[in-house]
């Protein structure tokens, strides 16, 4: 099965300032999550954009913060951001049930809330070129288990996908009307 446009959605983890500073390739990591962003923006797939304790850990970096704007992020102490009642409550509200996954750090808050959305029968992928973790191999591992969790739940998406294929996928063709803006976008 195809991401669908009238099904996706996007959920965006603790893409904060003290946490990106310190990620692995950062650059290729802030990039993906841009077009992935942006991207969603312009395809109006609705983005449900959280934050890791920010009283603590800070905003969402600013180059995000201001596609995301005026929207506000779901503060959450939950890893899993399924342990985070506002998170559901939103999730509920948008009545999707595919849903790509953004953000860091990948061995943690990511895996730990596609592993739950996985459990609660959402069909996830998560963006692998917008996902990091400080340190690669735990990156790697993440994206095995969030593998295995999927196959085990008889997922009918493949749970990995990057930021590009994402967007083209939801776009479905050339004569899309939001193709040209895409297009710029992943340039």
């Amino acid at each position: 099965m195809l991401l669908d446009i009238d099904r996706a959605a996007l959920v965006l983890i603790d893409v904060q300032e003290k946490l990106a500073a310190v990620m692995h390739d950062k650059e290729t990591l802030l990039k993906g999550l841009h077009k992935i962003v942006a991207g969603a923006k312009v395809l109006n797939i609705p983005i449900i954009w959280n934050e890791q304790n920010p009283d603590r850990m800070g905003p969402t970096v600013e180059a995000l913060r201001e596609i995301l704007l005026p929207a506000q992020p779901i503060a959450k102490m939950s890893f899993g951001c399924c342990g985070s009642e506002p998170f559901m409550t939103a999730l509920k509200k948008i009545q999707r049930d595919q849903l790509l996954i953004a953000g860091i750090e990948a061995h943690v808050c990511v895996y730990q809330t596609a592993a739950q959305l996985i459990e609660n029968d959402y069909h996830v992928q998560v963006v692998v070129d917008a996902v990091s973790s400080r340190n690669p191999s735990d990156t790697d591992i993440a994206l095995q288990r969030i593998t295995y969790a999927a196959t085990k739940h008889q997922a009918q998406l493949s749970p990995l996908t990057t930021s590009e294929s994402a967007l083209f996928e939801l776009m479905q063709t050339a004569e899309h009307p939001r193709f040209k803006q895409i297009l710029k976008i992943i340039r």
